[in-house]
């Protein structure tokens, strides 16, 4: 489920959106992305130390260590882009991260693929049909300690059941949409309150923004 995704919002829009205040906006001059992948970077709004919003670019996906089946050496790391709403409790891969580090992961679309060979990628939007609007996925992010990935960020996009609107595209799972009035109680609430935030977006509130078999970019989000 949400294997990419769109960020077009010019960020003088975010840091208004966000909450963020000049010095803490770490983005610097970011281009808009049409077209985000895992293991690709995209901004983050997360906490600071002292409770501060900021904003900042991570890798999407936790990394998962791996190991050669065949020389039993280290490999490159797996990128694990979604956390499933009823593990981050109770895994070990989520919970510290559920419970000290959540973050916004903020998104213009989000695009989710139906059938095979080929596939139908559906592009899906918050707002009225014309007037798409910027929002934030529920997020986790955490850092890597070992090795050559241990100044590398990451984050991860929280999936609960799908809407009305999506199901019939995934019918298993969807990303989790916080209203802007949530943002705090995701941010710094305690993990019981944050989980009552874990459901799934107004089908009413959303609309599809576009379809196609070879669609490779966002076609015109806001």
């Amino acid at each position: 489920m949400c294997n990419r995704f769109a960020l077009t919002t010019p960020v003088d829009a975010m840091r208004q959106l966000f909450d963020i205040r000049p010095g803490l906006d770490r983005l610097g001059n970011a281009e808009p992305l049409r077209a985000i992948y895992p293991k690709n970077p995209s901004p983050v709004v997360r906490l600071t130390d002292g409770g501060e919003r900021e904003m900042l670019n991570m890798n999407w996906g936790f990394l998962l260590p791996q190991v050669s089946k065949k020389t039993g050496k280290p490999i490159q790391p797996k990128a694990v882009n979604n956390a499933r709403d009823d593990k981050v409790r109770t895994s070990r891969f989520w919970r510290a991260s559920f419970e000290q580090r959540r973050c916004l992961v903020p998104a213009s679309s989000f695009c989710e693929a139906k059938g095979r060979n080929p596939a139908t990628y559906f592009w899906f939007a918050v707002g009225p049909e014309g007037a798409p609007e910027p929002f934030a996925f529920a997020g986790l992010w955490r850092g890597h300690g070992e090795g050559e990935w241990s100044e590398i960020l990451s984050s991860t996009i929280v999936t609960t059941t799908p809407n009305d609107l999506v199901r019939p595209v995934h019918p298993s799972r969807m990303p989790v949409i916080l209203r802007p009035e949530d943002y705090e109680q995701w941010l710094g609430g305690t993990p019981d309150e944050a989980a009552k935030l874990m459901r799934p977006y107004e089908a009413g509130g959303m609309h599809i923004l576009g379809f196609g078999v070879e669609m490779k970019s966002e076609p015109g989000a806001a």
